[in-house]
């Protein structure tokens, strides 16, 4: 086969079907202003934690709606709770308890 110097690319299209949305229901559950969010990434840009770590408060957001649970854990416990991110949001969602949220849904659904 010839080398063309070039590599096909993974599908990144996401299947919301097969998604677990089970932490969704119970995030929402516990803290509503989750539907507010409309990822628009100001709680992201002053993050204190995120300027020392990987921690994306939207991303996580994004990962939660679509139910893909594998990578919650590892930036829940980033988190400082410093609240600068609830100070910031246009929509007023109550961050900080949607990551108390957060992590209540992973104790309880393991």
């Amino acid at each position: 086969m010839i080398d063309f110097g070039y590599t096909l690319t993974r599908d990144r299209q996401f299947d919301y079907d097969r998604g677990d949305l089970r932490y969704y229901r119970l995030v929402r559950s516990l803290e509503p202003s989750i539907d507010l969010c409309i990822g628009c990434g100001s709680c992201s840009a002053t993050c204190s934690a995120a300027q020392f770590t990987n921690l994306n408060i939207r991303k996580l957001h994004t990962v939660i709606r679509r139910g893909d649970t594998t990578s919650i854990k590892a930036g829940l416990r980033k988190c400082m709770f410093c609240g600068k991110c609830q100070l910031v949001c246009p929509r007023g969602v109550n961050l900080r308890n949607l990551i108390l949220a957060l992590n209540r849904a992973i104790e309880q659904l393991g």
